[in-house]
């Protein structure tokens, strides 16, 4: 899996490392707002990487949090789950807003190959400044640019470039910034 390759998601070193997930996530859903140097003791021993200022309200889940790094004075919302099979890199600044999921496993279209328990994963990069709204999914492999935004309950995949709005299910581009100003919405396909 830490390879990029398919893996067994019944193995019993995978099993484990999610199974301590579980109990550090139960703590630190379980704290208080009162509290807010034990949600950091927490979430610093359970993700890969966290940088300062940054806030991530409960309730919070992942599949084993090392994957995940997460940049300067970012913002994650109520009801956040990143599921983490593959790296998840949130740059600085960036706004995650309530019940989004950020996703990086992927399982066979095949009953028979789900059956056999065997996924892959892809990683997910979400670069400086972006705000993905509520209930926004990302999916496995996405990259999203500097300054985007992504609509509520859009779905992403794929990459999509610096300074953008999109929507939708897939998401696309409704809206570019130059630099100078925002662009005009753009026409529907």
């Amino acid at each position: 899996m830490l390879t990029g390759e398919p893996y067994l998601a019944d193995d019993p070193e995978l099993l484990a490392d999610r199974h301590r997930c579980r109990l550090a996530l139960e703590r630190l859903n379980a704290i208080g707002v009162a509290d807010p140097r034990e949600r950091e003791e927490v979430l610093r021993g359970l993700l890969g990487g966290l940088d300062e200022q940054t806030e991530i309200l409960s309730p919070f889940h992942c599949d084993y949090g090392y994957q995940i790094e997460i940049g300067a004075r970012s913002f994650i919302n109520f009801g956040a789950v990143i599921l983490d099979s593959a790296p998840v890199r949130i740059g600085d600044d960036v706004q995650i807003g309530p019940g989004v999921q950020i996703v990086t496993p992927a399982h066979p279209l095949d009953p028979d190959g789900r059956r056999t328990r065997i996924e892959s994963a892809a990683p997910i990069t979400i670069c400086d400044d972006a705000w993905l709204a509520a209930g926004a999914i990302v999916l496995p492999g996405a990259r999203i640019g500097r300054n985007v935004v992504i609509a509520a309950g859009s779905v992403v995949r794929g990459e999509i470039p610096d300074r953008c709005v999109v929507a939708g299910v897939p998401a696309r581009i409704i809206r570019e910034h130059t630099g100078a100003g925002w662009l005009s919405p753009k026409a529907p396909a």
